[in-house]
């Protein structure tokens, strides 16, 4: 059974993803046919990239790097619960990816994100990056508006069409990383 990571990607005081990552968590988990895991970037003390060789050679210097790539590792696929900010990825989503290389080769990438506008051009950008890293993303995805999936903007409260979407985000990403597994073996 493949494996897949909810990577909770905001460390944000106040942050709205690990009530998105949690509703993410407990669906699939309930969906099945993987084995889901929660990955909270708030667990990992990766300070601005300071590894001096890059990420594609694999020579890692810092401990904190050899963890990550190895936490990363036994992974096949990821949902990326991604705000939105300034049009973008939080830098510590960004921060998190641009570590590794071969760790995220051959994987696939699924996005639940949220904003004033459904974090969709979080999404975007997060495509690209998982472009240039090799991954496969899925082309299902969540985009959760702040206006209609979260109480006074603050309380995540998903609505219908939210619980819709993740469905066919799930069956995509899960046939997906099932498929990549073979060029990693």
């Amino acid at each position: 059974m493949v494996k897949i990571a909810v990577v909770v990607g905001s460390t944000r005081p106040g942050r709205r993803s690990k009530q998105v990552a949690d509703w993410v968590l407990a669906r699939a988990t309930a969906r099945g046919g993987a084995d889901f895991e929660m990955l909270d970037l708030a667990d990992y003390d990766l300070p601005l990239l300071d590894e001096p060789m890059p990420p594609s050679l694999g020579k890692y210097q810092h401990e904190h790097t050899k963890f990550w790539a190895a936490t990363i590792a036994r992974f096949d696929g990821f949902i990326f619960v991604t705000a939105e900010y300034n049009h973008s990825v939080p830098g510590v989503l960004k921060n998190a990816l641009d570590y590794l290389y071969e760790e995220w080769n051959n994987k696939a990438a699924g996005f639940v994100s949220y904003g004033s506008a459904g974090g969709v051009r979080a999404a975007e950008n997060l495509r690209l990056i998982a472009g240039e890293l090799q991954m496969a993303d899925v082309r299902a995805q969540v985009a959760l508006p702040f206006a209609t999936d979260f109480e006074n903007f603050t309380t995540f409260t998903p609505s219908t069409a939210a619980e819709e979407a993740l469905e066919p985000l799930l069956q995509q990403l899960i046939a997906w990383a099932t498929a990549l597994k073979t060029l990693r073996t």
